[in-house]
């Protein structure tokens, strides 16, 4: 998947799922998965079950602060 770009992912809904966030923040969604499940993941994410989404904002915050 093509690394979205800042205006792209401002118009994302709060909340998107592992496999659209994760090429935003320059990894796999395997690697982000990993990283959720090791409580390593650079952005604020919520669990539903076993379900996780990310949370938009912190990856704006986290690309805007790179």
């Amino acid at each position: 998947m093509k690394a979205p770009t800042l205006a792209e992912i401002r118009r994302w809904p709060a909340v998107v799922p592992v496999p659209q966030a994760a090429p935003a923040i320059g990894c796999s969604r395997s690697q982000l998965y990993e990283l959720i499940k090791r409580g390593e993941a650079p952005v604020k994410t919520l669990s539903y079950g076993r379900r996780h989404v990310v949370v938009t904002a912190s990856i704006l915050a986290l690309l805007e602060a790179a």
